[in-house]
């Protein structure tokens, strides 16, 4: 029996590597493109022990002729690609002010501009046949923007619209080719030990979080039947509380996120992975350091800083509304001494 064929990209470590994994389960050849040798060497090893065929691809998602070849390569060693899922990301911690512009254009190359190039090379492939299905990996950080992210935040921001105007124009053409996002939320993964931190202390997820293999069965259901999705509850609310009240949600943000990024572990100065992979020599996996707090919504520990979340969206909406009284006092002075001149 022929099997489908699957292409993840950043699939070496966390959720793209859960997801190479899960796509395996399901009875796909996975095609994992990364940069990091070792990563990409144990998750061959470990779609081949799910029964499929693996095939890995060295290659940076910022180099558009690098992914195209790597999409050929893919076509040629296994078949016909049935989904590509655009996953791959880098991000740097830490306040804009603190972030150089070449880090900026890093994290933006990858995380932005891989998916459009991953797109690209997959629709050249997929509309010639008229079918196979794109997975573009968002974040809930693509509808709410945190501080210290602002590299990643922008990122997500821009995959949101750029998914949004390629499904807008296949649905135009009437394509059998489908384009689904996922967004997801705060994983547990290795790039809290290994991105660029600017930061004084570990960087850590932003409870509630969830585990690699959660996301990864969403990406694999949103390529089966394409659709998208928002993955975690709070995620969804969060994002809905956004979009009716987008200032409440920017002061919650200021008040709750710089502490909830950083763990009490001192950060100590070493190489990351927004230039050079980290796992060129040592494999990874899909978890990072967080497994303990990794269980959702039912994490004791998250469950227990609701009363404190629910204190601070108060303190959000007292925030706001002082905003807009000190707001509407300007306009008022304004007026008045435009008035008396």
């Amino acid at each position: 029996m022929v099997r489908p064929v699957a292409v993840v990209t950043g699939a070496s470590a966390g959720v793209g590597r859960a997801t190479a994994e899960e796509f395996a389960r399901q009875g796909f050849d996975v095609a994992v493109l990364a940069r990091g040798r070792a990563g990409l060497d144990a998750a061959v090893a470990a779609i081949e022990g799910l029964g499929g065929r693996g095939l890995s691809v060295e290659v940076d998602v910022a180099d558009f002729d690098g992914v195209l070849a790597a999409a050929k390569h893919v076509s040629d060693a296994l078949g016909p690609i049935d989904v590509w899922v655009n996953n791959a990301m880098t991000t740097v911690f830490g306040y804009f002010a603190d972030v150089a512009p070449a880090e900026f254009k890093r994290a933006t190359e990858v995380t932005y501009l891989g998916q459009v190039h991953g797109t690209m090379a997959a629709l050249s492939l997929m509309e010639s046949r008229d079918r196979g299905t794109i997975v573009n990996v968002g974040s809930a950080l693509a509808f709410v923007g945190i501080p210290l992210q602002a590299a990643y935040c922008g990122a997500k921001f821009a995959c949101r619209g750029f998914f949004e105007s390629v499904r807008a124009e296949l649905l135009h053409k009437k394509s059998n080719v489908r384009i689904a996002m996922v967004h997801l939320p705060a994983v547990n993964t290795p790039q809290f030990n290994w991105c660029e931190n600017k930061l004084d202390h570990l960087p850590q997820p932003v409870p509630p979080i969830y585990q690699p293999e959660v996301p990864a069965r969403r990406i694999v259901r949103a390529a089966l039947e394409g659709r998208s999705d928002i993955v975690g509850s709070w995620n969804r609310l969060l994002i809905a509380v956004d979009a009716a009240f987008p200032t409440v949600v920017a002061h919650f943000a200021a008040r709750t996120c710089v502490d909830a990024q950083q763990t009490d572990k001192p950060a100590p100065r070493k190489p990351s992975d927004l230039f050079e992979p980290q796992d060129r020599d040592r494999d990874a996996g899909s978890h990072g350091a967080f497994d303990e707090l990794a269980h959702g919504i039912r994490t004791p520990q998250w469950l227990k800083t609701l009363p404190s979340t629910g204190a601070a969206f108060v303190a959000a909406a007292v925030d706001t509304a002082r905003d807009r009284l000190a707001s509407h006092r300007r306009r008022s002075l304004a007026v008045a001494a435009k008035r008396s001149s």
